[in-house]
Formats: structure tokens, sequence, C-alpha cells
């Protein structure tokens, strides 16, 4: 047993819109009798799900390489040193910069997974968007208050036996007992979260992929119609949750729906 696994788990390090943390309490049955198993990530996005089952082994993959650089860097004992503050000509300042070092082909970089952080921090709601040529255009997010962290050590042990990656899923390299949970982005008409975006014919392939794996599946994505119906075709048990959101076009500002899709478990 790991020392880390006798303290509280960490928080997740960056704000996350569609973030999974709500949902780990709901994860943890599934994954208890698995716990030995390496638990695979294609979608990892603010790590909510992946801090929170403390696994031994993981495979942590996401489309987008800005916060895997940031991941890796905390693997490294990251401690940020640049100033960082909540001011709006500050933040675009550091935006360009951030922007620059991606064009140079220095994404990779230190200085880039601290310029994430600030801009994730900073930036409006959590969100982590970008245009079509992969420059990162969230707006200045007008919080009256930010407390910043620059001390991220604590996470290097816990991360250490954690593998990172950058690339589409189909590229995984699956084993039969891996445990797979897939959180892609929502089938909504918002899917720019990298600059490749993720269609409907991307949900599909993903469907797919995951039917495909023989150990236990468990993918999560916003109630739809038709991807209800996309995964029960495939086999999938469906569970219908209540996400923590809410939909702002009805007039009761109903809980948005949140699918789990489950297979392998028999």
């Amino acid at each position: 047993m790991r020392t880390h696994d006798l303290c509280k788990p960490l928080t997740p390090p960056l704000k996350w819109a569609g973030g999974k943390r709500w949902l780990v309490s709901h994860l943890e049955s599934l994954w208890t009798p698995f716990s030995r198993c390496r638990l695979v990530e294609p979608f990892c996005g603010g790590l909510a799900v992946a801090l929170g089952l403390q696994p031994q082994r993981a495979l942590l993959n996401d489309i987008n390489p800005h916060p895997v650089n940031f991941y890796t860097w905390l693997q490294r004992g990251l401690v940020i040193t640049g100033e960082m503050c909540n001011e709006q000509g500050f933040y675009y300042a550091r935006r360009d910069e951030f922007n620059q070092l991606t064009r140079n082909q220095h994404a990779q970089s230190q200085r880039a997974a601290e310029l994430f952080y600030y801009l994730n921090r900073t930036g409006y709601n959590g969100l982590c968007r970008f245009n079509k040529q992969g420059g990162f255009n969230v707006p200045f997010g007008r919080y009256k208050t930010i407390n910043y962290r620059h001390d991220f050590t604590d996470y290097r042990f816990p991360l250490q036996s954690w593998q990172f990656t950058a690339q589409d899923f189909v590229s995984l390299h699956l084993k039969p007992t891996d445990f797979v949970y897939a959180d892609p982005p929502y089938d909504v008409e918002f899917r720019q979260y990298a600059k490749q975006g993720f269609s409907w014919s991307d949900q599909e392939r993903l469907a797919d992929w995951l039917a495909q794996h023989t150990g236990p599946v468990v993918a999560s994505n916003q109630a739809t119609p038709r991807i209800l119906e996309l995964y029960s075709s495939l086999g999938f048990q469906i569970q219908i949750l209540d996400a923590p959101r809410r939909i702002s076009c009805t007039g009761d500002r109903a809980n948005a729906k949140e699918m789990l899709a489950i297979k392998g478990f028999d």
C-alpha cells in the first residue's frame, strides 16, 4: 500500500467544465472489485476520477496535450515561481505568451504548464477551448478573488506510477483486464474542446471501440436520445443519473440527465 493511500485524496488541480468529481461516488462500487486492475481513461480531462479512485496503475490519456503536459510536470514536482494575478491585461498577455509557445513547438515546456494552470484558474468558468488553429481563446474570467497555488509537490508521489499520453483513443493499447472509464465531450452543439473537435462520427467510433473491449467498461455522456440508442444497440446496460448541472432552457431549470453505459461486469 502506498503512503498516500492512507491520506485524504488530492483534489483536482484544475478547474474543469463538466468535471466528474460528483460521479466518483457512483463509480466507486463498480471500481472496487477491479481495484487491482489498471484504470484506463481515454479522456482524463480534469483528473477528478483518477484522483478520486486512486488506482495503483493508470493509463490516462487526453486528445488535448495541454492538460497532459501539466500533469507530467506535476509528476516532476511542479513549483510555479512566476507571477500570477487576477487582472485582465495580465491575463491576455499570458494567453498570448502561451499561444506563442504552442506555435513555436514549446507546448511541452514547464513554462507552458505554468501558463496553462494560470489561464485555467483565471479564464472564464474553467473552460478549455481552442480555435481551429489550436489557439487557446477563453476570455478573462472576472472572478472577485482567486487562490492561486504555487507548490504542487504533494501530487508528485501519487502520480508517479500513472502514465499520461496525448493521442486519439484508438491508439491506446488496452490489456484484456483493463478497467476503462470513458468520458468524451458531450453530445451537444459545442465540442471545440481541442482543435480537432469531436463529431457524432467520433461518438460512434468511440462506442464501437469500447464495445470491443473484453474487460469492464463504463462510459458517461449526456443522455441524449441518440447517445442512449447508440450504447443500447451495442449491448451496454444503461443507467440514468441526475447531473449537478442545470438545463437553463427549461422553465424549471431541471437537472441535466447523465448516462452511464456499463458492460463487462458479469
